[in-house]
């Protein structure tokens, strides 16, 4: 059983960057796909950035060019650096993860296929 957990949201203003971190304990997650999710209220939660369980990269339209996930193996933590924020990206952000190998040529995956999920870091950015 893995465990999740997200730290580094906060409120900032239109255009700072911020990065979200996301420590995973209970398994190592070498090669395990994650991910980035998140939801405003009222909204279903969305996808926002993924690595698969080679490294590779997927983004949603909306963030590509601004967002950067990656992966430290050896801390075990997955990341997510969010440069130039909107309003648009306030939400509670997700760390998702799962065990099957899996690989993402060109798509976001969806929610249904993570396993495992942290409680959120919320993210508010200001104009």
């Amino acid at each position: 059983q893995v465990q999740l957990a997200e730290s580094g949201g906060r409120s900032v203003q239109a255009g700072e960057s911020l990065r979200l971190s996301c420590v995973a304990s209970g398994d190592t997650v070498n090669t395990y796909s994650m991910g980035w999710f998140r939801q405003t209220q009222g909204k279903e939660r969305e996808g926002v950035a993924a690595i698969d369980s080679e490294g590779s990269t997927t983004y949603a339209e909306f963030v590509k060019g601004r967002f950067t996930i990656s992966k430290d193996n050896a801390k075990n933590t997955l990341y997510l650096q969010m440069d130039n924020l909107k309003r648009e990206d306030t939400a509670m952000y997700y760390c998702a993860a799962d065990s099957l190998y899996t690989r993402y040529t060109n798509y976001l995956p969806h929610e249904i296929n993570f396993a495992y999920w942290g409680q959120g870091t919320q993210v508010t950015v200001s104009s």
